[in-house]
């Protein structure tokens, strides 16, 4: 004869476990970015050169002004708020690329992503948590350094051409260039967690950032216009220009509309692949 063992049953008022709320997932990634000192410290190199730079091409531009062409002087003149924020863009989009495959992509190689998940079960909050925190942490960084390279360049290029926040779509431009930013780093961070190695992430950014647009340009007639105009960075930093040039097909939001394109198909895959692949 033997002896079956009943399980008890749970009581009614026992206590389940609980899934952790979205604001503490949110509260716990930004632990881990603001914990990391080479984030921090990058962040603040970027502010510090994106302003240096600035004031640095700026007043090549002015102390060259007789002895560049007419075109230049006339485009600069045209939207000069495009050529100050421009001025430091180049270093900042290489940092926020960079910064951007880091923070999930440095989770996997050195496994820390496991422990992430095992507090977090459920992958896809853990995911936009993340980018939500990173997203608006480069936004706040990005629009400091669009003001501030606006502040610094303005006066030093007013003998040349005047530009000031009233003029029409500058204050747009400026903010604009913090939403650039801010876009360009999910961006990274999509292809940081579609591709989970740090070196090949930063690698793939940078060559959709830099190497494709100037590839691009060498396509032949109206199609490779378009193709060049449609790139997520060509048609994304359009929103940091104050005024529309003659040669560009996109207007400064639907560029920046076409960028957010790009960038949430790349989010759904990431998610998707989160979803399916082992940690």
């Amino acid at each position: 004869m033997t002896t079956s063992t009943a399980t008890p049953a749970a009581s009614p008022g026992a206590a389940t476990p609980r899934r952790p709320r979205f604001h503490r997932v949110m509260a716990a990634e930004w632990t881990k970015i603001r914990s990391v000192r080479s984030t921090v410290w990058s962040l603040i190199l970027l502010v510090v050169i994106s302003l240096g730079f600035t004031a640095l091409f700026v007043g090549l531009t002015v102390a060259q002004w007789d002895q560049a062409s007419p075109q230049d002087r006339a485009q600069i003149m045209a939207d000069p708020t495009g050529m100050i924020l421009g001025s430091g863009f180049f270093f900042s989009q290489l940092a926020i690329c960079v910064l951007g495959v880091m923070v999930i992509a440095s989770e996997y190689s050195t496994g820390m992503i496991r422990a992430s998940l095992l507090a977090v079960p459920r992958r896809l909050p853990m995911f936009a948590a993340k980018g939500v925190v990173f997203g608006l942490l480069v936004l706040v960084v990005g629009v400091v350094v669009s003001f501030g390279s606006f502040f610094i360049g303005a006066p030093i290029l007013d003998s040349k051409a005047r530009v000031s926040l009233g003029d029409p779509g500058v204050l747009r431009a400026v903010v604009g260039g913090g939403l650039y930013l801010a876009m360009l780093g999910l961006f990274a961070l999509a292809i940081g967690a579609i591709v989970r190695h740090t070196a090949a992430g930063i690698t793939g950014v940078i060559g959709f950032v830099l190497v494709l647009s100037p590839l691009a340009q060498l396509l032949p007639g109206s199609f490779g216009d378009h193709v060049h105009a449609y790139l997520p960075s060509e048609a994304g930093h359009l929103i940091a220009q104050a005024r529309q040039a003659p040669n560009d097909l996109l207007t400064p939001w639907q560029g920046y509309g076409v960028f957010c394109l790009w960038t949430a198909v790349l989010l759904v895959v990431a998610a998707a692949l989160l979803k399916r692949r082992d940690a």
